[in-house]
């Protein structure tokens, strides 16, 4: 591995030998530590550093600094060198660029001024230990795959001897064909429970005013998809979220999400603060009861006579009216549910009005983020244009139209990821 490095941005010295200091104080000389009062400057030291051999484990920067701020900085560095580990110093009026930088920066931690030296150090450490681990796992697999084609050519030259422990081969593959069918069996049971709590066609269908479609695939390996339709005394909620990762602690968060938000729904919760505030609070409970690293995001949208409150942050909502596309960003609606305990200052809410025939499509990065054989993504511009092209359409062929169009996108490549659409227009 090459020489590591750390790069600390702020625009006030002070707070920059602060950090040389403890940063010192935790790593001792096993890191160059640069600094730079500005994200220009920031920049030109990674190409410096990286043209020296170094490689750049970590950069600390303050959000509020002259020229480049430092959500967009540590963006910058996410897509020069996605390995690298970001962290944000924001003051409490700072809040607002953390979730900009958790979506586009893969943002690891943020830590507040004035911090606490204990916390800083910790945070530190784990950050820079979870850099050392990720490295040291992609060299283990580089060296895997090394040993196993090695193994390979042995194997090959003893086909002959191979005969002689036949019986024990047999053996040996009807314990792995077991262990394979309960890996197997595990992953349908959570994709069945996924289906099954999805709203059938004959509930939406008895949804006045709307006209509504969804569709959920889950991916080779579970994922954690959901979306939900609920009508009660006059209003309808739905929601559409994407828990992190894959596997069975992804499937069994986003049921326990389903569950919850139906229960603070039908219980009258119509504080979009409280509400997911409450399922927050709830998902970084059970994420620490299971020991997992998992977040969320998701957005409720509640209808009633005409208009739409719009409450999370999730994917930006498309909203066709007369065939003209619009885009609703709503990385200021709320905050990634996981992360942190209290959400209260992040969560806000929107309203549109929804007029005969407009259209509003939900959905998950599943879909923009497919691949096709050539690896490019399907992206959110060719989604909104296959909406466009049908919006004049039902509910039902409009989502049969996009999830058409993305499958003939991917072809035959694996699915990694859950594809999720919700549709809905109102007639």
């Amino acid at each position: 591995m090459n020489e590591l490095a750390i790069i600390c941005v702020d625009d006030e010295p002070a707070i920059l030998d602060s950090l040389d200091i403890e940063i010192k104080n935790v790593v001792g000389e096993d890191y160059v530590i640069e600094m730079a009062e500005n994200g220009e400057d920031a920049l030109e030291l990674y190409e410096e550093l990286s043209e020296n051999g170094h490689e750049i484990a970590l950069v600390i920067s303050d959000y509020i600094m002259p020229g480049i701020k430092g959500d967009e900085l540590l963006k910058r560095f996410h897509t020069l060198s996605p390995k690298t580990i970001t962290i944000m110093l924001t003051g409490q009026a700072d809040l607002s660029a953390v979730g900009n930088a958790i979506k586009y920066a893969n943002l690891y931690r943020y830590i507040a001024k004035p911090w606490q030296t204990e916390d800083f150090k910790l945070t530190i450490t784990n950050a820079l230990n979870s850099y050392t681990q990720t490295q040291a796992i992609a060299e283990f697999q580089a060296y895997l795959e090394e040993t196993v084609a090695e193994r390979t050519q042995e194997l090959q030259e003893q086909a002959a001897q191979l005969t002689k422990a036949n019986s024990k081969i047999i053996a040996l593959n009807e314990q792995l064909k077991s262990e394979n069918i309960r890996m197997s069996a595990e992953l349908d049971i959570s994709r069945l429970m996924q289906q099954m709590l999805l709203p059938p066609d004959y509930e939406l269908s008895q949804i006045d005013d709307l006209d509504i479609a969804g569709f959920l695939e889950p991916a080779d390996e579970v994922g954690g998809d959901y979306y939900d339709v609920i009508q009660h005394e006059g209003r309808i909620l739905l929601s559409i979220g994407d828990v992190t990762g894959h596997g069975l602690e992804s499937g069994v968060l986003a049921i326990m999400v389903q569950s919850a938000v139906r229960t603070l729904f039908l219980n009258e919760e119509t504080d979009f603060v409280k509400f997911l505030g409450a399922l927050n609070k709830m998902i970084c409970q059970n994420v620490a009861r299971m020991k997992a690293q998992k977040n969320m995001t998701l957005v409720l949208l509640e209808y009633q006579n005409g208009q739409l409150r719009l409450s999370g942050q999730h994917e930006d909502i498309i909203v066709v009216r007369d065939g003209k596309v619009e885009l609703i960003d709503t990385i200021d609606l709320g905050f990634p549910f996981g992360f942190i305990d209290n959400i209260a200052d992040f969560v806000s809410e929107t309203k549109i009005k929804l007029n005969h025939g407009d259209v509003v499509v939900l959905y998950t990065d599943g879909i923009t983020e497919a691949t096709n054989i050539d690896k490019k993504e399907y992206g959110l511009e060719r989604l909104c244009e296959v909406v466009k092209q049908n919006w004049q359409s039902s509910a039902k062929k409009i989502q049969q139209s996009v999830i058409e169009n993305v499958k003939q996108y991917i072809g035959e490549q694996t699915v990694f990821d859950d594809i999720t659409l919700l549709v809905l227009k109102r007639v």
